[in-house]
């Protein structure tokens, strides 16, 4: 039984904020003289104490005692004699536990938006170098259509605000105070939960005692939003992962990001970007775990709950590391510009401009274009040729209507000149995106 009911070797993470909640919550006590002046002052005082042994000696793990709230009350008695068990009044350890875990939580909200912001100024900055550069852009892994680098990039950046944008729905959820709950039914003592609401940043005390100690909507809401920002991580990272082979060889990552080969001198493996691509299967599997565990309990607490807190450690552990490496990846790798223009030269990502020119310059229907152009398609991949290295002639072969016209649709700088709608490819739509996102992360800084 001590060995299955103990949690202190995960939940001291939260000695912290149970310091803070308690600090706030005899502080409220004192005030409404539900524990004397004195009594309050002594207590806040041997909290500091305990504060300053654990941020120096790190929290002593003594199983018998259970938990992060049994654990600072006896060392405090210890300190401060009979008088800390007045601490507890008004309170449970199940109010407690909601209030210290909110609270971690609504922190690991914070540093995860500031990380994707880390993130969203490096994609930025990269897509401005790369506003023009040519690469080829896949469906199904397939050559498609050219498209810049910096269009590539910017996709990557709207994920990421939305995933800030989850983040910050469920921060503003979450911000309530479920100090005061007690047990789960509320306390017979004159407490001030607004008071304490107010102390620990909360923007309103919960409006129900059943619910705010058995809720853990925001710890769903945390590794959900998780979830689906590590989704985003692992495409980028096997994007990275796949331009770094030697088949593509779109760019080079950075050293400080790759390892070498044990016994093949020549590689370099991208084992960070890898490692993210794994952690995304980590931090789902987090995400499960949780509405697992929550998915039958009646209110109010259950010992099930305390399991809620290793997944939510684990996945913000695994989500930073991804957002660092990312970040570093992304702002330090060096792209082959070259490389990726010969890619989408070689691959007939023209075939749509053709198909295109032949519906707005030769007045034939779509399908009827459709069936032109891959038949020219099939003659360049007979012939070796890029589509605008077909001789007119051969061209007029397939369709008398082709004119020299046609060719100046098929380079790859004219095809991505002319996507030039809201949010395509063309450079003067990417340079207007990267100027928008600026202004949106400049205001940030306001």
């Amino acid at each position: 039984m001590r060995e299955i009911n103990a949690s202190i070797p995960f939940d001291k993470a939260l000695w912290s904020q149970d310091i803070a909640a308690s600090k706030a919550h005899v502080t409220m006590l004192g005030a409404q003289n539900i524990v004397t002046a004195e009594d309050a002052a002594t207590i806040s005082k041997g909290l500091d104490q305990v504060a300053a042994e654990y941020a120096s000696n790190g929290v002593p793990e003594d199983w018998d005692l259970e938990d992060i709230h049994m654990t600072t009350e006896s060392r405090l008695a210890e300190l401060i004699g009979p008088v800390a068990g007045r601490l507890h009044t008004a309170r449970s350890r199940n109010d407690q536990v909601a209030t210290d875990f909110r609270l971690w939580v609504r922190q690991s909200f914070d540093d995860l938006d500031a990380g994707l912001l880390a993130l969203q100024h490096a994609l930025v900055a990269r897509a401005d170098e790369h506003v023009a550069s040519i690469m080829p852009g896949f469906t199904h892994l397939q050559t498609a259509q050219p498209v810049t680098m910096g269009h590539h990039l910017l996709a990557y950046y709207e994920m990421i605000a939305r995933d800030r944008s989850r983040i910050n729905d469920a921060r503003r959820r979450m911000n309530e105070s479920p100090l005061g709950s007690a047990a789960l039914a509320g306390t017979g003592f004159p407490i001030d939960r607004q008071a304490t609401s107010d102390v620990l940043g909360f923007d309103r005390p919960t409006a129900n005692s059943l619910d705010a100690v058995s809720d853990r909507d925001f710890a769903l809401d945390y590794l959900m939003a998780a979830a689906q920002c590590s989704l985003h991580l692992s495409r980028l990272a096997e994007e990275f992962i796949i331009w770094a082979s030697q088949p593509f060889g779109f760019v080079r990552l950075p050293d400080t990001l790759s390892t070498g080969s044990s016994i093949m001198p020549q590689k370099k493996n991208p084992d960070a970007a890898e490692l993210v691509r794994g952690h995304a299967g980590r931090i789902i599997g987090a995400a499960t775990a949780l509405m697992v565990t929550m998915k039958g309990l009646p209110l109010a607490y259950s010992k099930d709950m305390q399991d809620d807190k290793p997944p939510v450690f684990e996945a913000a552990g695994l989500l930073a590391l991804s957002i660092a490496a990312m970040t570093g990846m992304v702002a330090d790798s060096q792209f082959n510009t070259q490389r990726m223009r010969q890619a989408a030269e070689l691959g007939y990502a023209t075939a749509t401009d053709l198909a295109d020119w032949l519906v707005t310059e030769a007045d034939i229907p779509f399908r009827e274009a459709h069936h032109i152009t891959g038949a020219v398609v099939k003659l360049a991949e007979t012939e070796g040729l890029s589509l605008d290295q077909i001789p007119l002639a051969k061209l007029q072969e397939i369709d008398q209507r082709i004119d020299e016209r046609v060719f100046a649709a098929l380079s790859v700088d004219a095809s991505v000149a002319a996507r030039s709608s809201y949010g395509g490819t063309a450079p003067s739509q990417v340079q207007s995106q990267v100027e928008r996102a600026k202004a949106q992360l400049a205001k940030e800084r306001t």
